[in-house]
């Protein structure tokens, strides 16, 4: 079965209870887990970026918009709550060493490896020493970085799985370039998900299922509208119910390669080959 993940990251705007109804439409339809993004802002920008003119709904500097868009850890104990309550898997992707560690008292079941993070080697020993499940997504890197990354999970004995990316939000379909599944599960004898940032809900995502993706990761949303710069690649409620029933669609049609008659067929084959007898 495909591992669905709703990557609900910061299009909750900080808001606890806009989090608890996209968790509630990821239950709903059917995903298997939902994934939030934790940073310690201070700390992975500059004063000069964070100083910088950014006009959003809570002021008028990048620091005020991406602090309000944060989790404080108390928060992520109300979600923590939330999801054990749904009974839905939920985790983080830490874009920072001190975030990774502060996280750890959750107790989540799986990591995940943001692409943007995908260079950062200690934080990647922060993540792989603690021997969970991990998720690494490999947008805008090349081999030599992902095969890095994987010799440094690999000399931890951390289980991985790889997801090809691309990083771009939204994607242009022509970019998504899903053979690199199967080179990827060639070349580095593991399992390979997709993360999508297209604007579709399903094609692009199916259809990696179908050179064999073993997980899905979309970023999910109530409304596109709102604002947030994943917004506009997010799939909103009925996007991430056709998403689900399309892949779960695809265990059934796609069959066991064994060629049968079926049931369905007999009176059909008895009419039309009549001839012969």
């Amino acid at each position: 079965m495909v591992f669905i993940i709703g990557e609900i990251g910061t299009n909750h705007n900080g808001s606890i209870d806009i989090a608890k109804k996209i968790i509630d439409v990821a239950v709903n339809t059917g995903f298997d887990a939902v994934k939030f993004q934790k940073k310690n802002v201070e700390k992975i920008y500059t004063k000069e970026f964070l100083d910088s003119f950014l006009e959003s709904p809570w002021g008028t500097t990048q620091r005020e918009m991406r602090l309000h868009r944060e989790f404080s850890e108390k928060e992520f104990k109300q979600i923590d709550q939330y999801c054990k309550k749904r009974k839905i898997q939920w985790f983080v992707s830490s874009w920072d060493i001190d975030s990774q560690i502060s996280m750890r008292r959750f107790k989540t079941k799986f990591n995940k490896v943001a692409s943007a993070m995908l260079v950062h080697e200690k934080l990647l020993e922060t993540i792989a020493v603690e021997g969970k499940p991990t998720f690494i997504s490999t947008g805008m890197s090349t081999m030599k970085e992902i095969e890095k990354a994987v010799k440094i999970f690999r000399k931890y004995r951390c289980h991985f799985e790889l997801m090809h990316s691309t990083s771009s939000y939204p994607m242009n379909p022509k970019e998504a370039n899903l053979k690199m599944i199967p080179v990827l599960k060639k070349k580095f004898r593991c399992n390979v998900g997709y993360s999508g940032h297209e604007v579709s809900a399903s094609i692009i995502s199916t259809a990696a299922v179908m050179v064999g993706a073993t997980s899905i990761e979309r970023h999910i949303t109530l409304d596109r509208t709102f604002y947030g710069y994943d917004q506009a690649s997010s799939l909103e409620p009925e996007g991430m119910r056709r998403l689900v029933r399309d892949i779960k669609l695809l265990d059934v049609i796609m069959g066991n390669g064994k060629k049968k008659i079926w049931d369905s067929e007999r009176p059909h084959m008895e009419k039309l080959r009549q001839i012969f007898s």
